[in-house]
């Protein structure tokens, strides 16, 4: 975990004598192909290549890097474009340091997290949507995992879904594994964007 913290950070710092290079987006993508850590924490706004460019580069790769991205930028546009290009959390800058270690943690252990300041409004932004037809990968999920794929989107935990299914919170968690395998989605957090694109988590109304 230590080294890929390290990695990490390495894909962001700069270079001995603290210059930033010319075309930073750009090297923290070559960075990241060339040092492949678990865990890469991007900053949104970089030159030449963005970071929602860089992250959506990272994404197509084979066995891409878990993303998180970190912006000082409270806007719809950085949080849901960078979501959707494939991090798998996001961060405010002005967040406290513990949270930032817990969001590195809980990538590379697979899992999503987003600041709790704009949560509310990803959840409000995603219930506003129109539901998607239910795609083939949806089809081929049991009726169990559409249940846990529901209880993921109301933002209950593996404990919290177990106790509200009357399971083991270990076959919550095989249950969120296979959902997650057979809907190609990387983590919880992008599992819950799907459940709310495709009508499958509670709705909301606009006020």
């Amino acid at each position: 975990m230590r080294h890929a913290r390290r990695q990490a950070a390495a894909a962001r710092a700069p270079p001995p004598g603290g210059r930033r290079p010319r075309r930073r987006g750009a090297e923290a993508v070559h960075q990241v192909l060339w040092r492949r850590p678990d865990v890469v924490v991007l900053d949104l706004r970089m030159p030449y290549v963005d970071g929602i460019s860089a992250i959506r580069q990272l994404a197509d790769v084979e066995a891409p890097p878990r993303m998180l991205a970190l912006t000082t930028f409270d806007t719809d546009e950085y949080l849901f474009g960078a979501l959707q290009a494939g991090a798998s959390g996001f961060l405010l800058k002005d967040s406290d340091p513990e949270l930032l270690l817990e969001a590195v943690r809980a990538l590379h252990r697979g899992h999503g997290l987003v600041d709790p300041q704009v949560t509310t409004r990803l959840i409000h932004r995603f219930a506003r949507l129109s539901p998607a037809s239910a795609t083939s990968a949806q089809q081929r999920l049991t009726t169990r995992e559409l249940e846990v794929l529901r209880h993921l989107a109301r933002g209950l935990s593996n404990a919290d879904i177990a106790e509200a299914l009357t399971i083991e919170e270990g076959t919550v968690k095989t249950h969120v594994a296979n959902l997650l395998r057979k809907l190609g989605l990387p983590t919880r957090v992008h599992a819950v964007i799907y459940a709310y694109e495709h009508g499958l988590a509670p709705r909301y109304s606009d006020t």
